[in-house]
């Protein structure tokens, strides 16, 4: 995500066409990528629809690695005291995410914008207070959350 070819800016003194030709240049390839996909799909030859849907599932992923990078700047941009909280569900999600994919705490905070301290004190609430607390209550319930679940 910190590849130095994202990070060059767009030069100021280009005119608004070329920018513009530029959306119109990724429009066009989007453009072929679909029609030679829709042609491959329909192709009999099982090697070529798999080659298909897998180019498919390498472009979506490469879109959104984009998409997260843009966003991970962004949220790189404010600073840590104003970020906004994690509600309680996406602390679980986080958590069940590092475990998932075996990152370390100072992993998990890197990505999230958190420091590793707060990963640690989000472990130790979901060991004293149990997952329950972490989850949203049923639609339908009126019953008010238990004192454990109010944040700390």
């Amino acid at each position: 995500m910190s590849n130095p070819a994202f990070t060059i800016p767009l030069p100021k003194s280009w005119p608004a066409r070329v920018r513009s030709a530029m959306l119109q240049v990724v429009s066009l390839a989007k453009y072929a990528a679909v029609y030679t996909r829709s042609w491959a799909a329909d192709c009999p030859k099982a090697r070529v629809r798999f080659r298909v849907e897998r180019d498919r599932y390498q472009e979506d992923n490469a879109l959104l690695r984009e998409e997260l990078r843009i966003k991970d700047a962004r949220m790189a941009s404010i600073p840590a005291h104003h970020r906004p909280f994690y509600r309680p569900t996406e602390r679980l999600a986080i958590l069940e995410l590092k475990t998932a994919r075996g990152w370390s705490l100072e992993q998990t905070a890197k990505r999230f914008f958190v420091c590793p301290k707060t990963i640690t004190s989000w472990m130790k609430r979901l060991d004293e207070d149990g997952a329950a607390c972490w989850r949203p209550p049923c639609w339908g319930s009126r019953a008010a959350p238990s004192p454990a679940c109010h944040r700390r």
